[in-house]
């Protein structure tokens, strides 16, 4: 019975000895899983070079997208003001147009009616001047009556209206009334570019009988063209009037468009954001109203701390540094916080984390590559 319960007492032990050195194990693997340690021989072949986070000017950017925007007074829509056939146009989409340049003919018989309608008019009045003027001298010397007088100067009056108002329904459809003679009527108007700019819709085809409510063209002047971006409200405090914007589309990632800020929306929308807008220092004819764009801000430089590029190790989605650590050969992966980077060198957001700290700043990733192998072991 006493040999049974030795034999029980020592198994007992023998168990949470084993369970112990299980747990320290388990413990040991854990703390040592981001540190690699090297012989003298490793080290020496590994041509590893040390520093600490330095000051360095980057400048940051913010990532933005928005679409290409108009003015109101800067995209007209062309229509004519009476209605009639569509003889001929050139016109297509992206064309660039002159001013005073011929954009579109039209025929049809009102504007035939209309320059009949002018010129007897201009007939008619012609004879009631005369006539208006003749009773006029005829009531001055009581050779006639004030009746008489009275209608010839109602008559006069009446066609010198009828006759204005004709003269400006010519100029609507660009005829010049002082021009116009029983000898140059004509069945055709003309229309023309009212600036330089470029052609955004047309919505007629030749033939096509056009009424005064529709829009036949759609012209871009692009003095004025500019960029709508949505910027969060988080961002704007970093942004100011005349800051550089690199807009491109998806499309042609590569092409870059110079912007500049002109204006800062202060309105924010629920999605908190506000309007951006910016204006190209060389328009583009490949740039249509409400094209859709993607932008790069740049932001004021500003020293921060940094170490170079190719001492940033990217795995498993996040980024590291070694750090050299208090044993001979010995070199910790910790986690780091980078933001952007510029001229080969990258900034560290968590700087305070590296403070005093020897950085592995050559041969990185051949420390990577050791303990990678060493865990897989």
């Amino acid at each position: 019975m006493k040999n049974s319960f030795l034999i029980l007492v020592m198994f007992s032990l023998m168990i949470a000895s084993c369970s112990d050195k299980k747990e320290d194990t388990s413990n040991t693997s854990e703390t040592s899983t981001n540190i690699i340690s090297l012989t003298d021989v490793q080290a020496k072949s590994a041509d590893l070079s040390f520093g600490n986070l330095e000051l360095k000017t980057i400048s940051s950017i913010i990532k933005v997208n928005g679409k290409i925007d108009v003015p109101p007074q800067n995209l007209v829509s062309v229509s004519v003001p009476m209605g009639g056939f569509l003889k001929s146009t050139k016109l297509l989409p992206g064309m660039h147009l002159s001013k005073g340049e011929v954009i579109a003919t039209l025929e049809d018989q009102e504007y035939i009616q209309l320059q009949e309608d002018y010129l007897t008019a201009k007939t008619k009045l012609e004879f009631a001047e005369l006539e208006f003027n003749r009773q006029r001298d005829l009531n001055q010397s009581k050779a006639s009556s004030d009746k008489l007088y009275q209608q010839a100067r109602s008559e006069y009056q009446s066609l010198k209206i009828s006759q204005s108002a004709l003269a400006e329904k010519l100029r609507l459809i660009n005829i010049n009334p002082k021009n116009l003679n029983e000898n140059n009527i004509s069945k055709s108007i003309q229309l023309f570019a009212p600036f330089s700019g470029y052609v955004s819709k047309v919505n007629v085809n030749i033939g096509k009988y056009v009424n005064p409510s529709d829009v036949l063209f759609e012209l871009v002047d692009p003095k004025d063209i500019h960029l709508n971006l949505k910027v969060f409200e988080k961002d704007l405090i970093q942004l100011e009037v005349g800051q550089k914007v690199f807009a491109y589309t998806n499309s042609r990632p590569n092409q870059k468009f110079d912007c500049n800020v002109i204006l800062i929306s202060q309105d924010i929308a629920l999605d908190r954001t506000a309007e951006v807008h910016c204006h190209f220092d060389k328009y583009d004819n490949q740039l249509l109203p409400g094209m859709y764009m993607n932008a790069e801000i740049d932001l004021k430089n500003t020293k921060c701390l940094a170490v170079p590029e190719e001492s940033v190790l990217t795995f498993e989605g996040k980024n590291y540094l070694f750090v050299k650590s208090s044993n001979k050969n010995s070199f910790e992966l910790q986690e780091v916080e980078i933001g952007n980077t510029e001229n080969g060198w990258t900034q560290v957001i968590n700087g305070s984390d590296f403070e005093n700290q020897s950085i592995v700043m050559k041969g990185a990733y051949g420390l990577l590559m050791a303990l990678k192998n060493k865990a897989e072991e």
